[in-house]
């Protein structure tokens, strides 16, 4: 089977056609380039950002909230994470300059914690290594504040692999919007239609299928608590690695 990249219109992320579709062993991807997300998709930094948001209630003499509460809390970007956790312990939404001096706060806490406890899930290593010595270009495409990317990279030992990175202040919107990944397509040479998305969430989904890439989500990272299964993607892969072979798989297939 031949999947070429769809370029269809912007959907619902949510049981859309692609829902809980596994690439077969002869599914092809005629990209040019990957985009990866970070966050549960490349690095599991959810015990680091747990910390930063249990410092940050804890000094607004709130309780701390559990891993894995604060991990169905991440994806649209860290003021959203901030408003997210405080409304977990009954406070009001912040707004305004209320908003901007807990954000502000919180990346403060977050730096003095920032890779402390954060790994890197099972392939990924591997799947970089293997698709960045085939001359695939990467990029990172992720809604965490720009300033925090590449010293994730760096400490994780992935910055080498990595040829742009877009963080979450750099478009003119986060993901879902498809402005990021639309400048990452840019940043790279290659239309959107030839670059392969690897996310984790329905943030990614959308907007791959807003910006018309090709899609592909990992099972094991943040998705707001919902099942992987229900998105509108071109097909879940287990690991990096498995992306990797995809992509290397489709590159020897055309050459032949």
């Amino acid at each position: 089977m031949t999947r070429e990249p769809t370029g269809r219109d912007a959907r619902s992320a949510e049981g859309g056609p692609g829902s809980g579709t596994v690439p077969s062993a002869g599914a092809r991807f005629a990209v040019r380039a990957v985009a990866f997300d970070l966050d549960g998709t490349l690095l599991d930094t959810v015990r680091d950002l747990a910390a930063a948001v249990n410092a940050l209630l804890g000094e607004s003499g709130l309780a701390p909230l559990p891993v894995a509460t604060v991990r169905d809390l991440v994806g649209k970007g860290m003021a959203n994470l901030v408003s997210r956790a405080l409304a977990a312990r009954g406070r009001a939404p912040p707004q305004g300059d209320e908003l901007a001096g807990l954000l502000a706060r919180y990346q403060v806490l977050y730096a003095q914690r920032l890779g402390a406890q954060t790994t890197v899930f099972p392939g990924v290593a591997e799947g970089l290594a293997r698709l960045h010595a085939a001359g695939i270009p990467l990029a990172v495409v992720t809604n965490k504040a720009s300033r925090f990317v590449g010293p994730h990279l760096e400490a994780a030992g992935l910055a080498g692999y990595i040829a742009v990175c877009v963080g979450g202040d750099d478009a003119a919107a986060k993901k879902p919007d498809p402005a990021p990944l639309q400048l990452a397509a840019a940043r790279l040479d290659v239309p959107p239609a030839r670059l392969l998305v690897v996310g984790d969430s329905g943030n990614d989904a959308l907007a791959a299928r807003a910006a018309g890439c090709p899609v592909v989500i990992v099972p094991y990272g943040y998705n707001e608590g919902r099942r992987v299964e229900s998105l509108d993607a071109d097909g879940i892969v287990a690991s990096v690695r498995e992306v990797a072979d995809l992509v290397l798989r489709s590159r020897h297939d055309v050459a032949a």
